[in-house]
């Protein structure tokens, strides 16, 4: 019985460390560490993280099934590009999806919900001053993903969370040493007041904005990377 225990331990610890190695290579994509259409073996990968190889491909194997790599036989892993078109995409579906959520839960939600958001709004614009984009990136995901939650809708905010893992922002460490960070994060608190006031409308206009923002900064932040003749690169 002992062993089994110990195998049940071991595996969970594998699991976990797969889970953690997934969530660090997604941040790395986000923050543009990772850069799209380059490809990444994952012995390369495995010693940047002083780990073994296995879990970094069973990390990426994850990551392949939310679309955001590719298996490049014998190579590694190639980061999927996302063209302007799927990104216009991806923000629609938001727009469709998450405005009028914010306004039926601005009717439904009560005050001490929304005010429990309060902490991680700041977190977000803390981070953004502090340049702390894996900061910033997870602050950011929890408060859009519990304010959905609020809907009672556990589909809904699966569905918002896949297109998030999608739509990911590029360049994010661009776009932070231009300045442009702040002014997005700030926004989470505006939503927020707009919320707590009742103003249904005014949160819709401002989830509707923020979204509109948020592809602008995917649009800016990749005329930089061209700017900057940022190219392939291969590990």
């Amino acid at each position: 019985m002992g062993g089994h225990l110990k195998q049940h331990n071991l595996i969970t610890t594998q699991e976990r460390l797969r889970d953690q190695v997934a969530h660090a290579l997604r941040a790395a994509l986000i923050a543009g560490e990772l850069l799209p259409g380059a490809v990444y073996s994952a012995p390369a990968l495995a010693a940047d993280f002083g780990i073994s190889a296995t879990p970094v491909r069973e990390a990426m194997l994850d990551l392949a099934r939310e679309g955001l790599v590719e298996p490049v036989r014998n190579k590694g892993f190639r980061i999927t590009e996302v063209s302007e078109h799927d990104l216009d995409q991806y923000t629609e579906l938001r727009a469709l999806i998450e405005v009028p959520t914010v306004g039926a839960i601005t009717g439904s939600a009560g005050r001490p919900e929304l005010e429990a958001l309060r902490p991680v709004a700041e977190e977000i614009v803390a981070s953004a001053r502090d340049h702390d984009l894996i900061g910033y990136l997870d602050a950011d995901r929890r408060f859009h993903l519990s304010l959905l939650a609020l809907s009672g809708n556990d589909r809904l905010v699966e569905t918002v969370g896949e297109l998030r893992k999608r739509s990911r922002l590029y360049g994010l460490t661009a776009l932070d040493e231009r300045g442009l960070l702040v002014a997005s994060a700030q926004e989470h608190h505006e939503l927020l007041e707009a919320m707590l006031s009742g103003d249904a409308a005014a949160a819709e206009a401002c989830m509707a904005r923020h979204l509109g923002h948020v592809r602008s900064l995917w649009a800016e932040s990749r005329d930089a990377g061209r700017r900057k003749g940022g190219g392939e690169t291969a590990r």
